[in-house]
This record gives structure tokens, sequence and C-alpha cells, in this order.
């Protein structure tokens, strides 16, 4: 009998560090995927040398007036922070799978910080004398550029993540993401190929939309044939041919975003371009400590519990976490005072710091 309980016991252990190891390798995965799509909308937003208002994927402006983005920002820095702390708190009870749903719900809010916050900066910088607004394109590059990040992301899922591991629930995540994505490529390349005045470039948006469409429905069709018969046979399809998807999205994309199509950037007056760097720089704080804190968490994520170097990491981790509150209170002083904290008066002058 006891030894019949011994066996039992050995099997729950197994059964639990199974289940223990699998979501910590989600959590790997999803840091991985909420800072790359931190770093890319940075690159396209923060870091660009044009400036561009930022438009919603229906076309909208993301907010009519500098107070409204200002507004929101400020409100979503403070959700940010009490999002950092919760994080910390389930990471503490190691509860790995309510850190990843926070650090997908950190990676959503990250994003709609940085482009209202990009929007704000455009918005001020236009209002200043001597500047003047951008002229719209045929194409929004933001958006497709934006797409065509979010099926390679998807694609890339389909490659990596083992056979025991594609769930129903995430093969439908990812069928749904990439459906999603190519509508609204298709959708800006009609309307592009609609509003063109060139023939050849009427013709290849179209073209285009008919490549990406006929690889996304062979693609489309392997995934659903692997959700019904799951195996490695079934599963390699979906590489196959998610690799000529990648192709035709990144070929569309690379011809709707040429010069021609993306109309005229803003031209921005010195006094503009202090009041744009200085909330472009106090988001690009916010989305760096946030990286940083992605990838503390995939660090934590891949050590073993009982490591020695699971402290120095967690310290990181809270370091990380500071500085998302420290970047927070720049970016937000930026947009109420429409200039660089650091280039202020420090709040106490009396501070040995």
């Amino acid at each position: 009998m006891a030894s019949g309980g011994s066996g039992r016991s050995g099997s729950e252990s197994s059964s639990s560090l199974s289940v223990s190891s699998q979501l910590r390798r989600r959590l790997s995965s999803v840091s991985d995927t909420c800072k790359g799509k931190m770093q890319l909308v940075a690159d396209l937003l923060l870091l660009s040398s044009e400036t561009r208002p930022v438009l919603t994927s229906e076309g909208l402006s993301v907010a009519e007036t500098f107070e409204q983005c200002r507004d929101t920002v400020i409100a979503r820095t403070k959700e940010l922070s009490i999002l950092t702390h919760d994080i910390q708190s389930q990471l503490n009870m190691g509860r790995f799978a309510e850190v990843g749903d926070r650090l997908l719900e950190m990676g959503d809010l990250v994003v709609s910080l940085t482009e209202c916050s990009a929007h704000a900066a455009y918005l001020a910088a236009v209002e200043m004398p001597g500047s003047q607004p951008a002229l719209p394109g045929l194409v929004d590059r933001y958006k497709v550029t934006r797409c065509r990040h979010e099926v390679e992301q998807s694609c890339s899922v389909l490659r990596v993540t083992a056979l025991a591991e594609l769930t129903p629930q995430l093969l439908l995540e990812v069928s749904q993401s990439i459906s999603r994505n190519l509508k609204t490529l298709t959708d800006a390349s009609v309307q592009a190929s609609d509003r063109s005045k060139d023939r050849f470039a009427k013709d290849q948006f179209k073209l285009g939309v008919k490549c990406m469409s006929t690889s996304a429905t062979a693609l489309l069709a392997c995934v659903k044939e692997v959700k019904t018969s799951p195996s490695e046979l079934t599963r390699n399809r979906c590489v196959l041919f998610s690799g000529p998807l990648v192709q035709a999205v990144h070929a569309l994309v690379g011809f709707a975003t040429e010069p021609q199509f993306l109309g005229r950037p803003a031209c921005v007056s010195p006094e503009g371009k202090a009041v744009m760097t200085a909330v472009l720089g106090g988001a690009m704080s916010v989305v760096s400590a946030c990286v940083h804190l992605s990838q503390g968490l995939r660090d934590i994520s891949q050590l073993p519990e009982n490591s020695t170097k699971m402290a120095d990491y967690r310290e990181r981790l809270r370091n990380s976490a500071s500085a998302v509150s420290d970047g927070c209170n720049l970016l937000s002083q930026a947009l109420r005072e429409r200039s660089s904290p650091r280039t202020l008066p420090p709040v106490n002058s009396h501070s040995v710091n």
C-alpha cells in the first residue's frame, strides 16, 4: 500500500512539474510576443524621422485634440502602474498563467499609450507657428506594417509551438488573428487601388491581395486539419504553407509603403520639434522600461525556481517596474508642460539628488 501511495505521489508530482513547465514556456512566448509588438510600435511611431498623425484601423484619428490625447495617456499610465504591480504580485505567488495574461494586457496597453502619445506629439507640433500638417496618402504605413507584423507573429507560433501545445483554443486564436489582419490589409489595398490614378498601381494592389488571399486559404486549411487530426505531419503542413503567406504579405506591404503612396509628412518648426521630442522621449522611456520588464519575465520563466540567480533576476524585475513608474511620471509631466521635464527646474529644489 505504501508503494502504491508513493507511486501516486510521484505521478502527481511529475504531472505538476509538467503543467508548471508548460506555463513557464507560455510566459516565455508571451514575453517575446509583447516585447516584439512594443518595439515595433515604438520604431514606427516614436523613432520615425517622419511626423504623421496616428490613425485607427478605421482610418480615423486616435483623438481629435491634444487635450483628449493627453488625458487618455495619463489615464493609461495609471492603469500601467497598477498592472506592473499586479504582475509582480502574481509572480511572487508563482501564478505564471496569470502573469502571462497580465503581460498580454500590458502589451496592448503600451501600444495604445504609444499611439496616443505619438498623436499628441504630432498635434502639439503642428499647432506651433511655422509648422504645416501632414497630407494623407493612399496608404497608412503604420497600419499595414502592424498587420504584417501580426501575421508574421501568428505564423511564427505555428512554426515554433510543439504539437502537444497547439491546443484548439490557440489554433482558433491564430486563425482569427491571421484573418483579421488580412482583412485590414485587403481593405487598405482595395481602397488604395480605387483611389490610385496609376494603372499599374491599380492592378498591382489587386494582384497583391489575390496572391495573399490564395496563400492564406491554403494555410488556414492546414490549420483546420491539424485541429481535427493533430499529428506531426499535419503540423508540418502549417509550417510549409505559412512561408508563402508571409512572403505574400511582405511583398504587398513592401509595395504599399513605397513613398509615392504615403502622402507627405508634416513640416515642423524648431519649436514644434522641441515639444514633439519631449513627448516622444517620455513615451520612449515608458516603452523601454516595459520591454525590459518583459525580458525580465522571460528570463525568470526560463530559470529553475531554486536557481542561485533567481534573487538577482527578481531584483532586476523590480528595477524595471520602478523604471516603468518613473517613465509614466516623465511622460505625464511632458504632456502637461509640453516640454521635457529634464529641462525644467526640479520639483523639489532642496533635493540632494
